[in-house]
């Protein structure tokens, strides 16, 4: 054997490519497919909003607020209640974000009862609940704070409708009801936005934001028990 072909063996060859054969979409293929893509982002930006804002208000008791709303949301809250048979309004959230130090009401749950009272509520019809200083859960820990008010209280609450901000609404509505049912029945109403338009919110930066957070919240809170 020459010396040349020896050297040959001993070299194994490298092969950074390869044939190998493979499926692919023909050109209906792709058609299709770009169709059914086109398709789910159109009922998507078309459905998904109304789906996350739902307003769906049951006969209550009582109005419970989140009080994190921008002031815009709880003059909705104050048009609600003094539209609706309401005997009391509860306002809930946890301490303040920014300027704890210097704020005159420590919790969102205050800031929302004062602004409540200045708008017209009759004081002695706001009830504050505030939420203990969480990390996350926030929406959760209202909900036990209103409970555990509820079994100390001699205001029993068969039925509440909660308002909250608009794509908040459906996470909102699913984790108090977990929390709250069968003992009190919930409802739901969204207040609507202000900083973008809520029937094209996918041409505003805000309303993209918005959406997409509070969809992937919504699905995280259908996996995780409430109770």
């Amino acid at each position: 054997m020459s010396i040349k072909n020896r050297k040959n063996q001993k070299r194994p060859k490298i092969r950074l490519i390869k044939r190998q054969e493979m499926w692919t979409l023909t050109a209906p293929g792709w058609v299709i497919a770009i169709a059914l893509i086109i398709s789910v982002m159109f009922f998507s930006i078309t459905h998904l909003y109304p789906f996350l804002a739902v307003t769906s208000p049951i006969k209550a008791d009582v109005l419970v607020v989140e009080g994190w709303l921008t002031d815009y949301g709880i003059e909705q809250a104050f048009t609600e209640f003094k539209n609706g048979s309401y005997r009391q309004i509860f306002t809930t959230g946890g301490p303040v974000e920014r300027g704890f130090y210097l704020a005159e009401y420590k919790t969102f749950a205050g800031i929302a009862a004062a602004t409540l009272k200045k708008l017209g509520v009759q004081p002695e019809k706001v009830t504050v609940v505030p939420t203990p200083d969480v990390i996350k859960d926030r929406t959760h820990a209202s909900a036990i704070a209103l409970r555990q008010w509820q079994a100390y209280s001699n205001l029993p609450i068969k039925s509440m409708n909660l308002l909250t901000s608009d794509a908040h609404a459906r996470r909102s509505w699913l984790i108090f009801q977990q929390v709250l049912a069968p003992e009190i029945k919930v409802g739901v109403i969204a207040a609507k936005p202000f900083n973008y338009n809520a029937k094209k919110w996918w041409i505003s930066s805000e309303g993209v934001r918005t959406v997409i957070s509070e969809t992937i919240a919504y699905i995280y809170a259908l996996f995780v028990n409430w109770q």
